[in-house]
C-alpha cells in the first residue's frame, strides 16, 4: 500500500468515515486522487506528497477565490495540513474531452462554446484576485516564466527528444526571438488566468452542468492565454483558421457582454496568434519531457500538429524570422 494510500485510511478513520477507498487515474502532478465515502455519500480526496500549511495551499486559496466569484468549482468539504489531504465535492467522471469526442458535431460545438463562455467569467475575478490579496494575484506570465517554458521546449524537444541540439548560432538567434515574443506577452498579461483551461481540465457533472478542475496554478496573462490552451489543445489535425477566428469573436462578444473591457477584434488575433506560438511550444517540450521521460508516448502524435499550428501564427504574424525557418524545417 502507498504512503498516499496509508494516509487517507488514517485521515478517514480519524474523521469515522468509512474506509471505502477507490483510486482515481492519476494527472501529471504529483498528488494522487481517490474516491472516498464522506457522510453517505462521495467525495473526492487529493492527497499531496507531503503536508501543506493552509495559508500557503495554492488549491485551497485559488479554490476560495473561485467560489467567491460564482465559478463553479468543487467545494472544499474537508482538510488535514499535515497529512496532506484536501477532500473535495464530487463530479462523477465525465470529462469534457470524453464528452466531445463521443458527441455529435452539433453538440461538440455548443460544448465547446459553453466552455468558452466560462473564460470571460474568469477573466472577470481578476479584481478579486488583487482585493482579496490571492496567490493568484501574486503569479504572472512574465518574461521570466514564459522564457523559461520557451527554453524548456527547446532543451526538451532538440535534444531530449531529437536528441539533436541547436547549433549555438541557432540557438542565439531564437534566444533573441524568445525574449522578444515574451516581453510583448508580459505587456498583455493583465487578467485572470486558469492557466491550465483545456477539456481534460473540465467536467459535466451530475446535471451536466459544466465544472471547472485543477485550477490551483491561476495567474495574471493575456486575455488569450485560456481560449489558446482550449482551443489548441492536443489536437491531431490544425483546426481551420476561419473556425477559430469564429471562436475568437464569440469570446471577444462574451466578454462584452458580461461588462468586461472591449478588445479589438484585430488586436486580439495578433495577440491570439503571439500566444499561440508561445503556448504550443510550451506544449511541445512537455510532450516531449513526458514520452522520453516518463514513457508517455502517447504524446508524439500531438507533437506535428502543433509545429503546424505555430507555423501558421508565424506567416500570419510576419515576424520571427529564425524561428519560422526552424519550425518549417519541422513540419
Amino acid at each position: 500500500m502507498s504512503d498516499f494510500q496509508t494516509r487517507l485510511e488514517r485521515f478517514l478513520l480519524e474523521r469515522d468515515q468509512a474506509v471505502n477507498i477507490e483510486q482515481l487515474t492519476p494527472d501529471a502532478s504529483t498528488r494522487e486522487y481517490f474516491r472516498v465515502g464522506w457522510n453517505g455519500l462521495s467525495a473526492i480526496a487529493c492527497v499531496y506528497p507531503e503536508s501543506f500549511i493552509t495559508a500557503e495551499q495554492n488549491y485551497l486559496d485559488v479554490t476560495n477565490l473561485f467560489c467567491r466569484s460564482g465559478l463553479p468549482v468543487a467545494s472544499v468539504l474537508d482538510h488535514d495540513e499535515k497529512l496532506g489531504i484536501i477532500i473535495l465535492e464530487d463530479f462523477g467522471d465525465r470529462i469534457l474531452r470524453d464528452a466531445m469526442t463521443d458527441a455529435n458535431a452539433g453538440e461538440r460545438e455548443r460544448l465547446i462554446d459553453n466552455a468558452i463562455l466560462l473564460i470571460p467569467r474568469i477573466q472577470a475575478a481578476t479584481h478579486t484576485a488583487y482585493d482579496t490579496g490571492s496567490v493568484a494575484s501574486k503569479l504572472k506570465f512574465d518574461t521570466e516564466k514564459l522564457l523559461w517554458e520557451l527554453d524548456f521546449f527547446k532543451t526538451h524537444y532538440f535534444a531530449t527528444f531529437l536528441k539533436k541540439p541547436l547549433l549555438s548560432e541557432i540557438d542565439t538567434a531564437l534566444a533573441t526571438e524568445f525574449f522578444t515574443l515574451s516581453q510583448e506577452l508580459e505587456t498583455k498579461a493583465t487578467v485572470l488566468c486558469h492557466r491550465d483551461f483545456h477539456a481534460a481540465n473540465l467536467m459535466l457533472d451530475h446535471d451536466n452542468n459544466l465544472r471547472i478542475i485543477d485550477h490551483q496554478d491561476a495567474r495574471i496573462g493575456s486575455a488569450a492565454y485560456d481560449l489558446v490552451s482550449f482551443l489548441l489543445d492536443r489536437v491531431t489535425e490544425p483546426p481551420a483558421a476561419e473556425w477559430l477566428a469564429e471562436k475568437r469573436r464569440f469570446f471577444l462578444e462574451e466578454r462584452e457582454r458580461i461588462g468586461l473591457e472591449r478588445i479589438d477584434e484585430v488586436d486580439f488575433a495578433d495577440e491570439f496568434r503571439l500566444q499561440t506560438v508561445q503556448r504550443c511550444l510550451k506544449a511541445v517540450g512537455t510532450f516531449s519531457f513526458q514520452s522520453v521521460n516518463r514513457g508517455k508516448t502517447y504524446f508524439i502524435p500531438f507533437i506535428k500538429p502543433m509545429f503546424q499550428i505555430v507555423f501558421r501564427a508565424l506567416v500570419n504574424l510576419e515576424r520571427f524570422p529564425h524561428l519560422r525557418g526552424v519550425i518549417e524545417e519541422q513540419v
